[in-house]
């Protein structure tokens, strides 16, 4: 019979437990802040800011948000950056994506330090992650993993397969199911035989932003199917699993919504907490 992952009651347990070990800290003086930076007014990030702000106060993160306008320039926005990784009381710095096309991302996302990176994109961290050291893991990947974990499935010597292979989700989803010791696969756009492939994966992980693009031929019998796609067809949200065709194949799958969105943002207030205690030297 298929599970179907719920990322809403697992990011609830998640949060639940972050708030009461913040709270632990706080009664020790240790400040816990999480600065936030959106530029323009793109309404898809305007929605994500105000949710991970939201997120902060219901566990006890202090959120600093920073509203700039779509015109501001890239030297006006490094010199934030800096100031905000020079503050003490900042433990984590997101700048939401995307910049405007008159910024440089990169160059924006290299000034913040490696131990305030909470969405784990620097390079620094993106090394660490490769040879398996502690490290901040991007949110996404992180979340996916933490999902697989809560329902115990068995992910060493399996067979694991990624359809995408951005450095937000799917390169550092492979690292993740490496280092749990399954074997990965990594598809992409120019990878023959995808078919075929997919239908051998003990666990499929879909993140190429391509609508109901997994179909049920390409799914094996009681496979594990995670679906990190965001999409919209006429206004409604979908992933990138054709869901009600596949779902009777699986042992587990998640929908969308209410599956991995949930765990992205959980994850960025774990992330928070981990580079606190790491500036505190707490183990």
């Amino acid at each position: 019979m298929t599970k179907i992952i719920d990322g809403k009651i697992i990011s609830a347990e998640i949060r639940k437990d972050l708030a009461d070990k913040i709270s632990v800290l706080k009664g020790k003086n240790i400040k816990i802040g999480l600065a936030v930076v959106l530029v323009g007014q793109n309404p898809a990030s305007q929605v994500y800011v105000r949710n991970k702000i939201k997120a902060c106060e219901e566990t006890g993160i202090k959120s600093f948000a920073y509203y700039l306008p779509e015109n501001v320039t890239e030297s006006e926005l490094k010199e934030l950056v800096v100031s905000l990784s020079a503050n003490k009381d900042i433990n984590g710095i997101l700048v939401q994506l995307p910049l405007p096309k008159t910024i440089n991302e990169s160059n924006i996302l290299k000034l913040i330090p490696p131990e305030k990176d909470v969405d784990g994109f620097s390079a620094v961290n993106v090394g660490n992650l490769l040879l398996n050291e502690k490290t901040l893991v991007a949110c996404t990947p992180f979340g996916v993993l933490q999902m697989l974990k809560h329902e115990n499935i068995e992910i060493s010597g399996k067979n694991a397969v990624i359809i995408g292979r951005s450095n937000i989700v799917g390169k550092p989803m492979a690292m993740l199911l490496l280092h749990e010791n399954a074997t990965v696969t990594i598809c992409h756009s120019k990878t023959q035989n995808l078919k075929e492939i997919c239908s051998k994966a003990d666990i499929l992980v879909a993140a190429i932003g391509k609508p109901k693009f997994v179909t049920a031929d390409m799914v094996k019998q009681g496979a594990v199917v995670i679906d990190v796609g965001i999409n919209r067809i006429d206004g409604k949200l979908c992933g990138d699993v054709d869901f009600e065709n596949i779902k009777d194949k699986t042992s587990y799958i998640t929908p969308v919504p209410g599956g991995v969105g949930p765990m992205t943002i959980t994850m960025l207030l774990k992330n928070t907490y981990i580079a606190t205690l790491r500036s505190n030297n707490i183990d």
